[in-house]
This record gives structure tokens, sequence and C-alpha cells, in this order.
């Protein structure tokens, strides 16, 4: 119940919620409206709805303590009724939200007022109505108050308990409407009995009607000094009860329609009764207060508030609150509820916390479903998944118990948990074909139309079940007359399901498939439902035409092609490729031109309504649009994509091939160009476009997008055949040459055409042209020699500052400080002694300095930069190190032996070895470099971290003595 987090919150709503009046003594709540009682005789109102506050003095200036013994406010959070105990008696108090002082009820003087029942269907903001009292001494009181006449309408003396003088703890009242009257229904207890009043009429004429009759009672053993009764209100309707008896919490629904009688003659408005004995909490004290919720009890058992789930009967969770230390010892002294508002109230004698629950029947179906009340359950899910395992358990229930038709209704519920396969074979694994039979056909009703394929194979399933059915029970009968409807006992049974499989047929009509409905009901020898499916999809017209279509189609369309046509477009049930040979056989017979060719308008259908893709019909169509003389309705087939919206399809379904060589063959020019384009053969199709039209080859040639050499190739085919088109007048001739070199965008220049001019052509003629290429190619040439001559300064200036640089040098002063140590650059000896791998340069210790100026010890300058540096170039450092060791060692092993080529190798060999060293650790200035950069998203270290850090570090080994970039000079 408690696995998604707690169901309710506490949260501190007032500390201090007496405000000094003494200690917290009683509480009430109404619509975000709480009225505190205090142990001085003050009633502190807070209205959460406004943000108001403000105190009420009932003390009447006495002094001493005067506590508020009960406290009793109205749903809608305006009327107030008080009880104080005064030293001198008590008193009862009646104040409105919009008083500033109350009134004392004087004629309810030294009455102790223990519970009120308010009228929640009839009280107004300005009137109570009828409000009963119930006091210490077991007598009821009827009051009215308005808020106009600042005083009571009225006090009436109600009932007495006279049997067993009890004082009533508790009150409730519903009122219903019977015509023009008033039905009341009230419910009172005291620490043993829960009484019940029911009646029309007035409320004294009902309680006096009780005069001369029982009064309807439920006593239960055991006594509770603080008996209590609560309604859980929703919607300004009580819906269920609980009583806190001595014996345990008595509860149940309520049905104030209800009509029926109880032995004692009262109309019995109480259903679902029970009684939670306190024992099963496993507590040995017994409750102090109640509250009650939709589906919870909240109970202060000693200190703690505990929920117990009203439906389980479990403790579901445990509430803690943020006592003061000056209260942690008396704990939670009380619970209220706010009906309106849907919020609960503990306090203690100095503050008030209010209690929520934002979902409380959020897991209730679970609770529920563990009691097995499924039809609670299932209105308590939040989601199919949660209906899913209802449907699952009373679907087990029912198949465990053997009720099979029952399980296999409530399997066709279940979509997430189980599939559609394990259930299946749980009824073929028990042979139980006939419930297998109902979980399919309402596994059927639960689909939706979108599920057209499932749909289908379901229906086919349960068709053949249908069929396995009908022979079962003819073999029952006489195993002889399958196909006939059996004559003994079960010709019933038979009839019935005959009955109901036509019935599924009719209704399924729409959604089986055809053919393999129809092969099933012939291989299982059912001619008559063959007979009804047929007569259900109008089989018979279809049959008739299917034969006439096919098998005399050739000389009924020769007979009247329009009406044959028509009645094939009438239909979708048609092949057209088996009306090929009729199509055929008409368009081999001459027609007139303006006649309408019918085999045309039929394969048009066929291709653009009925989206046929059958490559015959395409290329039929084909071959007779280029028979035609117009050839815009050829050019406008190759031009569709019929493929058009299918993933990886094609944009046709004719043959190019056989289209190309129908084309050709038929003449059809422009066809055949875009049939060469289509096909990617782009100068066959320029080729063949010059022959046709130059607008049409230059559109070709602008179709070659991604391939600029061949878009060159076929522009410079156009160029060719329009130069050698022209027979006019030369100069005119090269006019046009020189406009056509504008429609190629710079494609083509006037180089490339004049090949295809004849030699005798003057130069003059081309002078504005040749003179225009002249100059871009001088602008390039211009261009060409701006760039080179940058490169060239850029060399020049890379080979003076490579000689600058090798001249370069820095002077290191005598008190220059190593950047890491601080101690002189210039030192010698000490702890900066030399280490393997470098050559002495005098007693100094080896160094580097910066450009920058910056100038650390070998040693200094390793060591911190690999402590900055990641591990792996600490670990290559390391590595140089003791490689540069190792050809040190050998080169003064070499020499001691006087094997000069080994020892020269080996120095070359360490020498690039201290390279790379440089590079690794001097590439650039610690300070200044990138290093520096890194280090600012680095934290401090702390002093007292040092020596840790010390341990973690790898220690380098010292280099000799290094300047980079620049040379010594002291």
């Amino acid at each position: 119940m408690n696995a998604g987090g707690h169901v309710f919150s506490v949260d501190l709503l007032e500390r201090n919620g007496a405000k000094g009046h003494g200690l917290i003594t009683c509480m009430a709540a109404g619509n975000d409206v709480i009225l505190i009682g205090t142990s001085k005789g003050w009633l502190i109102r807070h209205d959460f709805s406004v943000g108001d506050s403000y105190d009420v003095d009932l003390s009447g200036g006495r002094g001493g303590e005067q506590p508020v013994h009960r406290v009793f406010v109205d749903p809608g959070g305006s009327h107030c009724i008080a009880n104080v105990l005064h030293s001198g008696g008590t008193e009862t108090y009646y104040t409105h939200a919009k008083w500033a002082r109350p009134r004392v009820l004087s004629r309810l003087k030294g009455l102790v007022v223990n519970a009120v029942a308010w009228n929640r269907q009839q009280i107004t903001e300005s009137s109570t109505r009828e409000v009963i009292l119930g006091t210490e001494n077991g007598q009821m009181y009827e009051i009215s108050v308005d808020e106009v006449d600042k005083k009571e309408k009225y006090i009436k003396f109600l009932f007495e308990l006279t049997e067993l003088p009890e004082a009533i703890m508790g009150l409730q009242m519903e009122t219903a409407s019977v015509g023009n009257a008033m039905r009341y229904y009230v419910m009172a207890v005291t620490p043993t009995r829960l009484y019940s009043f029911t009646g029309i009429g007035a409320l004294d004429t009902v309680f006096a009607s009780y005069s001369d009759r029982a009064v309807h009672f439920m006593e239960l053993p055991g006594e509770i000094p603080n008996s209590e009764l609560h309604f859980f209100i929703m919607q300004r309707r009580a819906k269920h009860f609980a009583w806190l008896s001595g014996a345990g919490i008595y509860h149940g629904e309520l049905n104030f329609g209800a009509q029926h009688s109880s032995s004692g003659g009262d109309e019995n408005f109480v259903e679902n009764k029970g009684l939670l004995n306190y024992e099963k909490l496993g507590e040995a004290m017994k409750p102090r207060s109640l509250a009650v919720s939709e589906y919870h009890f909240l109970l202060l058992i000693g200190e703690k508030v505990k929920v117990v789930n009203r439906i389980s009967q479990q403790i579901v969770e445990e509430l803690k609150f943020d006592h003061t230390p000056d209260s942690v010892s008396k704990g939670i002294i009380g619970l209220c509820s706010d009906a309106t508002a849907g919020l609960f109230y503990a306090y203690d004698d100095s503050s008030v916390f209010q209690v929520s629950t934002p979902d409380e029947g959020r897991d209730m179906w679970k609770v529920y479903l563990d009691t097995k009340e499924y039809a609670a359950a299932l209105a308590s899910c939040r989601s199919p998944l949660q209906r899913d395992q209802v449907y699952l358990m009373q679907a087990d229930d029912a198949f465990s118990s053997k009720e099979y038709f029952r399980a296999a209704s409530f399997y066709a519920k279940v979509n997430y948990i189980l599939s559609f396969e394990e259930i299946s074979l749980k009824f073929i694994n028990i042979s139980e074909q006939d419930a297998l039979r109902t979980y399919l056909l309402r596994k059927l009703d639960n689909l939706t139309r979108d599920d057209k394929c499932q749909i289908t194979m379901i229906s086919t399933w349960i068709t053949e079940l249908y069929l396995d059915k009908i022979n079962r029970l003819l073999l029952e009968d006489d195993p002889i007359s399958l196909g006939n409807a059996p004559l003994g006992s079960s010709n019933a049974e038979y009839q019935s399901i005959i009955k109901e499989f036509r019935a599924f047929l009719s209704d399924s009509k729409d959604v089986l498939d055809e053919a393999t409905t129809m092969k099933l009901l012939e291989s299982y020898g059912r001619v008559e439902e063959l007979v009804f499916f047929a007569s259900l999809k109008e089989q018979y017209e279809i049959v008739i035409h299917h034969y006439i279509q096919y098998k005399f189609a050739p000389d009924l369309i020769m007979l009247d092609a329009y009406e044959t046509v028509e009645s094939w477009m009438t239909t979708n049930k048609l092949n057209p490729r088996k009306l090929i040979p009729a199509m055929m056989r008409y368009t081999s017979e001459p027609h007139a031109k303006n006649e309408t060719h019918e085999v045309i308008k039929y394969l048009e259908y066929s291709v653009h309504h009925l989206h046929n893709e059958d490559p015959g019909i395409h290329n039929l169509l084909l071959s007779l649009y280029a028979k035609q003389e117009d050839d815009s309705a050829l050019l406008r087939f190759l031009q569709c994509k019929f493929g058009k919206g299918q993933v990886d399809g094609p944009e046709f379904f004719y043959d190019p091939k056989y289209a190309l060589r129908l084309c050709l063959k038929e003449k059809r020019m422009r066809a055949c160009v875009h049939i060469y384009s289509m096909m990617s053969m782009h100068e066959e199709a320029v080729a063949l476009a010059l022959q046709v039209d130059p607008e049409l080859a230059m559109a070709e040639a602008d179709k070659v997008e991604d391939d600029e050499d061949l878009r060159k190739k076929l522009w410079l085919m156009v160029a060719k055949h329009v130069i050698q088109l022209e027979k006019g007048i030369k100069r005119e001739n090269i006019r046009k040459a020189i406009a056509f070199l504008k429609e190629t965008d710079g494609l083509l220049k006037i180089e490339d055409i004049l090949p295809f001019f004849p030699d005798f052509a003057l130069i003059d003629d081309f002078k504005e042209a040749i003179c225009s290429s002249l100059a871009d190619y001088n602008k390039q040439i211009e261009l060409l020699k701006q760039e080179m001559n940058d490169a060239t300064r850029g060399a020049d200036n890379i080979r003076s500052d490579i000689t600058a640089l090798a001249q370069r040098y820095a002077v290191v002063e005598r008190d220059e400080e190593c950047g890491v140590c601080k101690r002189k650059i210039l030192s010698t000896g000490g702890a900066h002694q030399m280490r393997r791998g470098y050559l002495p340069v005098g007693p100094m210790t080896p160094f580097y300095v910066f450009p920058c100026g910056h100038s650390f010890h070998a040693q200094c300058l390793i060591t911190h930069v690999t402590q900055c540096s990641s591990q792996s170039q600490a670990e290559q450092i390391l590595e140089l190190q003791k490689q540069i060791s190792l050809l040190d060692g050998k080169v003064t092993k070499d020499a001691g032996t006087s094997t000069s080529g080994d020892s020269i190798t080996s120095t070359i060999s360490a020498n690039n070895l201290r390279s790379q060293l440089d590079e690794a650790v001097a590439s650039e200035c610690p300070f200044c470099g990138e290093l520096m950069i890194r280090d600012i998203s680095k934290p401090f270290i702390l002093p007292e971290e040092s020596e840790l850090i010390a341990s973690w570090q790898i220690k380098p080994q010292l280099v000799t003595q290094k300047i980079l970039p620049m040379s010594m000079s002291i």
C-alpha cells in the first residue's frame, strides 16, 4: 500500500497556537478556518482563505484557568459554538465570523456540551438553521441562530436518554427531501451505544415520535471515555461513518436513500457494517481520538498518530510531528478534520499540525484486489496496466475454479501482462475449445478498427472453431450425418450454434478474408453456410461477373466496348492483367480518330484510381499512348511518378528499355529524350534533343548538376550545334554565339567555342568577347601574382625570424631567483646537484631561461611541470629521464673501453632524448603558458595536506643545464 511513498504528509501550521492564552485544549476546523480553544478561556480564529486571524475572549474578564471544553464550527467556517468551564459554572457561547464579540446562550447555562450536529444541507452563512446539541447529562437540544438578529431564534429540548443515562459524546445529522417534506437522519453515540433517529417533519416532531416507540441503537461491550462519531463527507453528503467505541472502530457505509426496515421499525440507512478490533492493530492502548478520510482512519494511540486503511484494516504508516521541547512529554492530544477543504489537523498543547493527503487513493486498487473486491479495484485503477492486473486475477480465480467461460471473458480484457498466445494456450492445453472461442469473441470486441490484421486473423480462427464445433456436434449424434442437421438430443444445441455462427458471419463479413473463408467453408463441407456467406458478400453476382468478364471478355468488348468497360469499372475485384487478351483484341481493330479509346480509358482507371502496379498494364498503356498522333498524353504518363510515397519504391512500373524502343519506332523523339534522361544517358538525350529543339537540349544539359565536366561537355555539344546551324550573316552568327555564352552562366568561354567557327572567320568579329576573356585572365594572373608575393614575403619573414632567433640571448642577473624554489639561479652545489643525463657546465646548477624573463632550476622546473601535468605526461617525463640515464652510462662505459663508434651512437641517441625532454618540460613557460591557465580551475592545497600530496608526486630526475630557446649570457 505504501510502496510509492507516504500517503499522508505532516506540516507545522502554528508553533504558538494559543498565542500566550495558556495551553491548547480543543480545536475545530471547517472551510479553511480553524478555531483553537485555550486553557484560559480564549478562542483563536484563523481564516487561511483570506489570511486573517483574531482572538475572542470567552473568559468574561475572569482570571485563572477557564478551559474551553469543546469548540465546534460549521462546514462553511462561519458559525461557532464553544463551551467554557468557568469556576462559577459552565457557559455556552455562539459567535459568528463577522462578530467582534461572542454571545452567551443563557438557556444552556450549566450544561456541558460535548457534541454538535450541523444541518449541512440547509445551513447558510447568515443562519445556522437547525443545530442539535448533545450534553454531558444525555440530553439533546435544538437551537437556531441568525447572524442578523445577533441572538438565538430558539432553543428547544429534544430528547433525553433515560434507559441508560450516559453522556452524549458525538452527534451527526443528514437531511433528504421527501416531496415537500424533510426527512432527518440523526446518529448519536455514548461511551457504549450508537443511537439512530429518523423521521419526516420538524426535528422536535421526529424526536417526539420516540416517546411511544423504541429507539434503535447498537450496543458494544467495553467502555471508552472519549467516544467519538465521525462522518466522511464528500460533496456535502455523508458517505460512511466511524464510531470510536470501547470494543473497536464500528464503521459502515451510509445510504440515506435505502428503504430497508430494521428490527426496531426504523429505516436502516447503514450498509456494509464492520468492526475493527483494536487487538488486530497490535496496540495495547485504546485510541484517544479519531479522524476519518475516504479510505483511512487516523488514530491517536497514546502519543502517536497511526494511519489505518479502512479496507485492509492494516496500519500503513505512523505520522511524525515536530513538537516543541516542552510539549514532547504530552505529545499529540487531539485530532480534527475539515471536511470542506479535505484536510486534517493534529495538535498538542502548544502547536497545530496540518495533515494532508494529495492522493490517498493511488494504491487502493491493490488493497481492493487483495480483498478480491474486483469492482472497487477496477474503479480505483489509474492506468491500463493496473486494470490488466485486476482482470488477470479475476480470470485466474475463475480458471482455477473451472469457470472457463467466465475466465475467458476476463482474459479477453487483459492487454499487456499476458500475451494473446499465452492465454490461448491455457485453453488449448485443457482442450476447452468452446471457452477458447468465447475468449476470441470477447477479444475481438475489445480490439479497435486499427488492428485490422489481428481482427482478420482472430475472425478466421473463430470461423474454424465454429466449424469444428459443428462437426463435433454432428459426430456426437451420428458419425454419418456430417453436413446434415442431427436428429438426436443435440439438435437444439446444433441449431443454436448454427444460428450463432451465421450471426458471427454476418457481423464479420467485412473483416473476414473472402477467399480464405470460402475455402474453410468448402473444406468442412458446409454448403449452406457457403451459400449464406456468398449472399452476404453478394457473391452470386461476383461469381457470375468473374466468369463472364474473364472468359467472355474478348467477345463482349468487341460487341459493346463502352458497356463492357463501364461494367469493368464498377468493381475493383477484377484483375486487369487477365483482361489483357480482350484489350489487345480491341486495340488491334481500327478506330475513328474522334472515338474514345475504351481500353485506354480502362487502363487509365486501373493505373490512376486502382493504383495498379502491374508492369504489363503500364507497358500496354504506354504502347497505346505512343501510337497516338498527339504525344502530350505519352509525355504526361512518362512524367508521372506512380511509386511516389513508397519507401524505396520505384518511380515507374513500365519497362524503360521497352518504352525507348517503342518510342524510337514510333518516332516520339521528345519521349525518347525524357527516357534517355531518366536512364541517366545524358549525352544521348542531348544529342537527340538537338535534332528536335535546341531549347530542349539546353534544358537537358542543365539537369546535370553533380558532374561539372559532363555538364560542360553537354553544353559544348549544344554550342557546336547552335554555331553550325546558323546560316545567316557571319557577324549575326557570331553575335548569337556570344549571346549563347551568357546562357551558360560562365560555364563556357569564348576560347571553348572558337574551334567551332570556320577558319576564315575574322578576329575582329570576336574582338569584344576575346578582350573580355583576356581581361578575366589578367585579373586571375594579378590575383595569383599577389598571392605569390604574399607567400614570398611570408617566407622571407620566417627566414629573418629564424636568423634572429639564432642570435638571441638572455641576460641573467646575479641575484635572479628561481621561479619555483626562490633560490638564486646562479647558485652552485647544495640542494641542486647535477643529475645524470646532463653535461657539467662549471660548478653552476643547471637552469632554464624563457623569453618572458622567468628562470627556473632544471630540477625545480621538472618537478613543477610533473606536478601540474596529467599522469600520462608525468610518466613520459620520468621514462625519458630513465632512458637518458641509461644511455649516459653506456657512453661513459664505451669511452672507457675505447669503442668510439658505439659511444658516438649512444651520444646521438641521448641528445635526441634530451631534445624530447626539453620539449616536454620547457616548450613554454609554466607561469605564462597553458599550464598556468589549466591551474586556475584546480583547488588550493591546504598546508596540512602538503605531506600527503608530496607522497603522491612523481620524483623527476635532474636534467643538464639548458637554456631554451635562447643562449645564456652572464
